[in-house]
């Protein structure tokens, strides 16, 4: 099927694309704040070189421990792609050879993972071979993206109307909010091959989603359990917040930025509305810091005490400054919180000292908190949607997203 067809698929949605043409609007960086960043990357680069030396051959790095020692994972971890990405996000800006070169072998720890059975696929390959294949592209490394759309593709339901997220048992079939970040994925798949499946099942996800995840107020859920059979949701969770009503902060970053995405992708404005009514829940929330760091739960107990998640701060400021593009009546607020979020992680607070964390640039991450793990630390994606907000920041007056 070519491509052709996913615009008549999207034909409905061409009336916004006026108004996104309209709404699009460039803002000059601030000079103060790329002068943190250029020293966040300088910094970065030494902090990585640290690590470097920590990761083993046969694993990917994860984490920093309490104790002093390094969490590493197998590469079918959700999160393993992360550290070739930030490798290459670092290279871009740095030029540094030894980081690219240092992503590449990486890469090939990710390679068997394009035919992996898990709802997981996206993060893990389009945030490792995906930014590689932006940065240089190589026709190998599209090969293995298409590979890993056709994996992820095999896990989608026409009855649900959704890719399955964590394995489920028969008369169930759990979707959660994080695979809103493997519909890029999809929607590349089809722009690479011409065959609008992925791009079908990106859009049917998203839609579902939309439907289902979201409370009246636009805090999402984490999870949704469906009748495999009929498509009836059985029940809502939020699994890895405070509670099942609650709004893990996370969680609404990856809402946030899977639709400010879809949109990107799509021109159809539903999904630029979505974005826009998530962010005001996440701007608008009381509890929500000045420093715009977020509690780890909008409704942790223990708040103001309760921890902060520098990691859902990085997704959302990377988010906002996307979204800016696209919602001009409030693109002045969502780079005000961009650059507050920039300034605040660069501060002592969240940054690291050269040498210290691991070889990790921020500290303060948690990760399941409802388990026990990953509780004040740093973590793999923190970083990497952190370099990727800087970068995004640096050419916001320039028409790249990416």
């Amino acid at each position: 099927m070519k491509i052709k067809h996913l615009f008549v698929l999207t034909a409905a949605t061409l009336s916004g694309l006026t108004g996104y043409a309209q709404n699009k609007q460039n803002f000059k960086p601030k000079p103060e704040i790329l002068k943190l960043i250029d020293q966040n990357f300088k910094d970065a680069d030494k902090q990585y070189k640290v690590l470097m030396q920590h990761v083993p051959a046969d694993s990917l790095p994860e984490s920093f421990n309490h104790d002093g020692t390094w969490k590493t994972q197998a590469n079918k971890g959700w999160t393993a792609g992360f550290y070739p990405g930030t490798l290459f996000y670092l290279y871009s800006d740095l030029k540094d050879k030894a980081l690219y070169n240092e992503g590449v072998r990486r890469l090939k720890n990710m390679e068997p993972m394009q035919t992996i059975d898990s709802h997981d696929i996206g993060f893990m390959m389009y945030d490792s071979y995906g930014v590689a294949n932006r940065l240089m592209p190589n026709e190998a490394y599209k090969q293995v993206l298409i590979t890993s759309a056709k994996s992820l593709a095999k896990r989608f339901n026409p009855k649900v109307g959704c890719t399955m997220s964590w394995s489920s048992q028969p008369g169930h079939f759990r979707v959660i909010i994080d695979n809103m970040m493997n519909l890029e994925l999809l929607m590349w798949a089809t722009k690479a091959t011409g065959d609008s499946t992925y791009a079908k099942i990106a859009i049917s996800h998203a839609n579902t989603t939309m439907k289902n995840h979201f409370r009246p107020d636009y805090s999402s859920y984490h999870l949704v359990d469906y009748n495999p059979e009929t498509g009836e949701v059985i029940k809502r969770q939020t699994v890895q917040g405070a509670a099942d009503e609650s709004a893990w902060a996370r969680g609404q970053g990856w809402g946030l930025y899977g639709f400010t995405m879809m949109y990107r992708e799509t021109k159809d404005r539903k999904y630029l509305e979505q974005a826009r009514h998530i962010a005001n829940f996440i701007l608008s929330n009381p509890t929500l810091p000045a420093d715009k760091v977020p509690y780890w739960d909008y409704s942790a107990p223990g708040i103001p005490n309760a921890l902060r998640d520098a990691s859902a701060a990085t997704i959302y400021a990377s988010a906002l400054i996307e979204l800016a593009r696209y919602d001009a009546p409030n693109a002045k607020r969502y780079i005000d919180v961009a650059e507050t979020i920039i300034k605040t992680l660069s501060s002592p607070t969240y940054k690291a000292v050269n040498g210290d964390n691991g070889g990790y640039l921020l500290k303060h991450s948690v990760g399941h908190f409802p388990k026990g793990s990953l509780i004040d630390v740093p973590l793999t994606y923190a970083d990497y949607y952190f370099a990727e907000a800087m970068l995004r920041y640096k050419n916001m007056d320039k028409n790249i997203n990416r």
